[in-house]
């Protein structure tokens, strides 16, 4: 059921994404979500996300997001952590490819929404990319 759950949250985030519609984008990401990894940033929250997408969604600065491979790493009642890879195709052709390890959380309202991500480091993602595929 964890998996399934997962799989959902990322199909329904490169949707929305896709679609360029940054208000149910942003209703999968929680009000405490955190943002590990970026360089540059100690951490990103909310309304830095939210800010960032409606920028990136009003200019068109991507053409497609997408979400491939899945692993389970601790599931609770409310709680999933996974790892998956992530592509971001820009609008000017540059790929932008990572693994992340995402934390999903069904909040009060019965809505999973994304409570924190960690962009892998090299050697962690390096490691996790061949389990992903």
């Amino acid at each position: 059921m964890s998996e399934k759950i997962a799989m959902q949250w990322l199909i329904d985030a490169a949707a929305t994404a896709n679609a360029k519609n940054h208000h149910a984008h942003m209703d999968l990401i929680s009000q405490k979500v955190n943002l590990l990894g970026v360089s540059g940033f100690e951490n990103i929250g909310y309304e830095q996300w939210s800010a960032q997408c409606k920028h990136e969604f009003d200019n068109n600065l991507f053409k497609n997001v997408r979400y491939d491979g899945l692993k389970l790493i601790v599931t609770k009642e409310i709680r999933i952590m996974f790892k998956t890879h992530e592509t971001v195709e820009g609008a000017n052709g540059e790929i932008n490819a990572q693994c992340i390890e995402i934390l999903i959380e069904k909040e009060s309202d019965n809505k999973w929404r994304l409570v924190q991500e960690r962009i892998l480091p090299p050697e962690e993602a390096t490691r996790d990319q061949r389990l992903l595929h």
